[in-house]
Formats: C-alpha cells, sequence, structure tokens
C-alpha cells in the first residue's frame, strides 16, 4: 500500500487534527484516512472510529448524559472495576 507524507504543516493545524481524532476515538493516522477517504468518496476508511452510529442509533455520550440526570450522586457501593480486573487477572 502506498504512503503519503505531508511536510510543513501549521501547528495549529496539526493540534485541530489531534482534538478532532479523539473525539472521534480515532489515531491521527485514521482520522487522516478517513477525512481523505469521504474527500475522495471512498466507501470506507480503514480505521473506523469506536462509535460509528446509525441514523436514530444513541450514542455512549446520550446515554451517559441520561444516567448523570437519573443518578446525579456516584454509586460508591459495590466492587470497583480496577479489583474485579486485577482478580481475574490473578487468577490465571
Amino acid at each position: 500500500m502506498p504512503t503519503l507524507s505531508i511536510k510543513n504543516v501549521p501547528a495549529e493545524v496539526v493540534e485541530g487534527l489531534r482534538r478532532r481524532a479523539e473525539r472521534h476515538h480515532r489515531s491521527m493516522q485514521g482520522e487522516l484516512m478517513a477525512l481523505i477517504c469521504q474527500a475522495v468518496g471512498a466507501e470506507s476508511a480503514p480505521d473506523q472510529p469506536l462509535r460509528s452510529r446509525q441514523p436514530g442509533a444513541v450514542g455512549i455520550e446520550d446515554i451517559a448524559a441520561e444516567h448523570r440526570v437519573r443518578r446525579p450522586e456516584p454509586i460508591d457501593r459495590g466492587p470497583r472495576a480496577v479489583d474485579l480486573v486485577r482478580g481475574d487477572r490473578d487468577a490465571r
């Protein structure tokens, strides 16, 4: 597969790309690939975002916002996720 290189990119453009990639849960290279594929009308980019949405689908941000409305106080009882993961790992 061919490789592209872009030189002399202004710092503010790089920073904007970094923020955009973060929002889409992609690497900067994945974000660039998605933008290029979109620009040329390609069907899909190799590095799709983790949260690609279908029209009318509910995203994780929407679920989290609804949860914060229903339970404004954090749940502080029960096991912590880190303890569950460590216990599982140590059991192996």
